[in-house]
């Protein structure tokens, strides 16, 4: 059972300053797997309060003291990685072998590559008599999702570091352990007291305090679309930055080639990944009209290898975070099948033989319509709609037909014909068969949200721009 009833605040574990408990379950279980103290106002009152005073020094230190601090978080990392993934299994679900090859991986890698681009960004720029300088914004606020904890926390805790910015963390509740973890980590690579603050608790207790305090010059949220609003709402009284990353409804426009069976299976695997539990996952598969029957036969057939179970097993997938998220996903199942989609595979209910744990089946739809519900809605799980093309115009346009703008995808032979389409795609990130690149630019457009993560963008949100004019001119004595 793990407990953290204590938030981390100016380098040290203090009490809450009103000890209310909230339970973490399991949700492979349902069962009970530890406890956390939900904070409020006069918690993070405190903790922005220690990273304002924290903010005199830190910003004022050198590229080399920080980079020496970000190696040293690096490594500390490295030391408590498989606690780190066995936590994160533990929390939320993700099988063992994802945890190991890509959940914790991945927020070491942003440690990494903001340590590797602090080595040489420009923070001032000479325009002869004028002296562009990139200064840290200052106080930051950051709150996080469940679903991939470790990925969203590194990513703006490492470029905030960088750039030489204080922060003050709310993590999910649903997922806290790993967040408790990284905090001690960072206690361990010594981390200044007050640079990094962490207070658990949940959006209403600790989520409205941090947006809304007059002492927090950036908000950074990610999550759903409709709490970022809430998250900006909260936000506008004291003009602060807001940055969000929030839904997604990302297409994948599969080209009519001699890849077609492989980029069909391999935007299935993609899709169900972490259950479904990713706001850019590929959940429209745009295929040419002509070929939806050989698209549904490979889709069931890669669908149907997927094994669902105890995520502490060979697994593909574990189950979905939450009673609540099980529950969404089962009801628009329900609505894709009631509307009159083809249901390919899956369908509602467990998979056989699991009677408890919030475990989904891999579901794909086929000859789905842009109006229907599950063509629309951000799902989050491991459920696939599959819609039919005319031509590469139409592919677009559908791929376009939708609120959100974090991701797409393209997957064919023809590098030349893929480049074209991806350029067409209203989205901040889109992806040809199957690349990745940790440095690109993160975040959206429309409502998926504003700003951008990871790489040397990221650096970008954290900074303010001073112009210093006069700088070059020889001021003549008086």
């Amino acid at each position: 059972m793990r407990e953290s009833l204590k938030f981390f605040i100016d380098g040290e574990w203090v009490e809450p300053a009103e000890l209310k408990t909230l339970d973490v379950i399991n949700p492979a279980t349902e069962e009970v797997c530890g406890r956390i103290a939900l904070g409020g106002a006069a918690d993070v009152d405190r903790a922005v309060q220690a990273a304002r005073k924290a903010f005199a020094s830190w910003s004022q230190t050198s590229r080399e003291e920080r980079l020496d601090i970000l190696q040293r978080i690096v490594a500390e990392y490295q030391k408590r990685f498989g606690v780190l993934a066995a936590a994160v299994t533990e929390e939320m679900g993700a099988p063992a072998s994802l945890a190991q090859r890509a959940q914790v991986p991945i927020g070491m890698a942003h440690l990494a590559t903001a340590a590797e681009i602090l080595k040489t960004f420009k923070f001032e720029e000479d325009r002869g008599q004028t002296m562009i300088l990139k200064e840290p914004i200052g106080v930051c606020g950051f709150i996080t999702p469940w679903n991939w904890p470790l990925n969203q926390i590194a990513c703006k805790v490492a470029p905030a570091l960088a750039t030489g910015c204080t922060m003050v963390l709310k993590p999910s509740e649903v997922a806290p352990f790993s967040a408790q973890i990284f905090a001690e980590i960072l206690q361990a690579a010594g981390v200044p007291a007050g640079v990094f603050n962490l207070v658990h608790g949940d959006g209403p207790g600790v989520g409205v305090a941090l947006s809304s305090h007059p002492d927090v010059d950036m908000i950074s949220f990610t999550g759903s679309t409709q709490a970022g609003i809430e998250v900006a709402k909260n936000a506008a009284p004291t003009v602060k930055r807001v940055h969000q990353e929030l839904g997604g409804k990302s297409p994948h426009v599969v080209l009519d080639d001699a890849l077609f069976t492989k980029s069909v299976g391999r935007g299935v695997a993609s899709m169900m990944t972490n259950s479904g539990q990713s706001c850019n996952a590929p959940t429209r598969m745009l295929v040419p009209q002509a070929r939806m029957e050989e698209a549904i036969a490979v889709a069931r057939e890669s669908a149907e290898r997927i094994t669902v179970g105890d995520p502490n097993g060979n697994h593909t997938l574990g189950p979905v975070v939450s009673e609540a998220q099980f529950n969404k996903i089962q009801g628009l199942i329900q609505k894709g099948i009631d509307e009159g989609a083809t249901l390919v595979t899956g369908g509602p209910g467990r998979p056989e033989a699991l009677e408890r744990g919030y475990f989904v089946k891999p579901t794909v739809f086929a000859n789905v319509t842009p109006e229907m519900t599950i063509a629309r809605e951000e799902i989050f799980g491991p459920v696939l709609s599959i819609l039919g093309y005319a031509d590469l115009d139409e592919a677009v346009a559908v791929g376009n037909d939708t609120e959100y703008g974090l991701a797409a995808y393209v997957s064919g032979a023809d590098a030349a014909q893929a480049r074209q389409v991806a350029r067409r795609l209203r989205a901040g990130q889109v992806t040809i068969n199957g690349a990745m690149d940790v440095t690109a630019p993160f975040g959206g457009y429309k409502m998926s949200g504003n700003g951008r993560e990871w790489g040397d963008f990221a650096f970008h949100e954290f900074l303010e721009t001073k112009a210093v004019v006069g700088w070059g001119e020889q001021q003549a004595a008086e």
